[in-house]
């Protein structure tokens, strides 16, 4: 009886352990009978063991040895992937710690490992540093810092001394905002150069989408400047005539001059973050406010929060200038920048502009994938933009693959996402910053973040 009871009370502590965080510094966590995607190739390696220790991927194999006493889960039926990374995120712009844990937690949840905050602040420096010490937990954090706008550059010494101050406190990277005249551009660009400040982000009107290649954007978001620079009539359009992103004109857009303006973004090694999203939730007509509201994920945002997306989207469709018909052949135009920018060699990059207009972190990746998927990409290179592009844009080998010597951000899936990309969705664990999230852990970070 004692020795059933022993037996008894071992199996507990070992499914506790196996539900509980487990960090690979202090123990090797080993995958077993797992179906690897690794995204070095397009291809699903089975009966595979993956052995993690340090937050590295250390073995590879059908037949590795590992620590007897390793962690290990039995994978058998499951799928482990690179995590994603969302390459247009917000964490929220606040000295409200408890706000930005959410949304780093909504993030990692859902298999989301590596994010790019878009709209900087001051704590969210000590934010990165505290995710890499494993203080927080949270994705892998690279930091604009607060972004250069017309509102916020007024003169080109103003933009000369933002620059160098963000480069002096650590910020990753320059957010650009719509509203700078070309003076105060050009004054920012010199300056970015000269301190090796990278920027990215919207292009403004006045600037136009040409300069903003040449001047070396790392990335241009959401497609902005693209559609209005396939005007026929650019020299007379004005802003708010265009739209947000070419809104109200793009069904007139001349295609016949993409392949010129993709060429020229090609040439100055400039990345493409479609957020194909926004244009897809926010603006098309396809989707009801209504409708969107009663998606699962819709509970872990705040009525305000959710009242203020119902506001953005039915004032847009409420504008007299917003035609559905228009809008629908406007989508139809995102879609094939989106399917020639894979096509010519424009990389790509995931994002969804989390957490902003129905898009809730982490969850929005499932659908921008389904997009670029719409839109022509096959799953595998839909995957792609958000797994092994990231570790090229960064120029790091190590980072968005599985192989030996990897970082080991991982996702461990219930299905096969080449199949259906949308499989992205069926997380069942999660490995960010050398820690494994067990499905159970998840369960219960996502049971108390639900707000409504």
């Amino acid at each position: 009886m004692k020795k059933q009871l022993l037996l008894l009370l071992l199996l507990v502590s070992f499914l506790s352990q196996a539900q509980q965080t487990v960090d690979s510094r202090q123990k090797e966590i080993v995958f077993t009978n797992v179906s690897v995607i690794p995204m070095t190739s397009e291809t699903v390696l089975d009966n595979q063991t993956v052995v993690v220790k340090n937050g590295v991927i250390t073995a590879l194999g059908s037949k590795v040895k590992y620590d007897k006493n390793a962690l290990v889960i039995d994978a058998k039926g499951k799928y482990l992937m690179p995590g994603l990374a969302e390459m247009h995120a917000h964490l929220p712009p606040t000295d409200d710690m408890k706000q930005i844990n959410d949304v780093l937690l909504l993030f990692a949840s859902n298999g989301v490992t590596t994010i790019r905050g878009m709209l900087g602040h001051p704590l969210h420096l000590e934010v990165r540093s505290k995710i890499q010490s494993g203080e927080i937990l949270g994705p892998r954090l690279y930091t604009s810092g607060p972004s250069f706008s017309g509102a916020s550059i007024k003169t080109p010494e103003e933009g000369i001394e933002k620059v160098k101050s963000q480069k002096k406190v650590g910020y990753d990277f320059m957010k650009m905002h719509p509203g700078i005249t070309k003076n105060n551009f050009e004054a920012i660009v010199k300056t970015a150069k000269e301190e090796n400040m990278p920027f990215a982000g919207h292009v403004s009107f006045g600037v136009g989408v040409w300069r903003s290649a040449e001047a070396g954007y790392a990335t241009i978001d959401h497609l902005d400047g693209i559609i209005e620079a396939m005007m026929p009539r650019l020299d007379t359009l004005t802003e708010a005539e265009a739209g947000l992103f070419g809104l109200y004109v793009g069904h007139n857009a001349d295609v016949s001059r993409l392949d010129k303006i993709l060429k020229t973004i090609k040439d100055n090694s400039v990345w493409i973050v479609p957020t194909q999203t926004l244009a897809e939730h926010w603006q098309s007509p396809d989707r009801t406010t209504e409708a969107i509201l009663t998606w699962p994920e819709m509970k872990y945002m705040d009525k305000s929060t959710l009242d203020g997306w119902a506001r953005a989207k039915n004032s847009t469709m409420k504008n007299p200038q917003y035609k559905p018909e228009s809008v629908l052949k406007f989508i139809d135009v995102r879609r094939r920048i989106i399917r020639e920018c894979q096509r010519q060699g424009v990389g790509l990059l995931l994002g969804s502009d989390a957490p902003q207009v129905f898009s809730v972190p982490g969850f929005s990746l499932k659908h921008e994938l389904k997009y670029l998927v719409d839109s022509g990409l096959t799953p595998y290179q839909a995957l792609q933009t958000g797994t092994v592009n990231i570790g090229k844009f960064f120029k790091n080998d190590n980072l968005g693959v599985i192989k030996n010597g990897a970082i080991a951000d991982l996702v461990l899936l219930d299905a096969n996402p080449l199949k259906d990309v949308t499989a992205v969705g069926s997380v069942q664990g999660v490995m960010l910053n050398g820690r494994w999230l067990a499905k159970s852990e998840i369960d219960t970070m996502l049971t108390k973040l639900v707000k409504n």
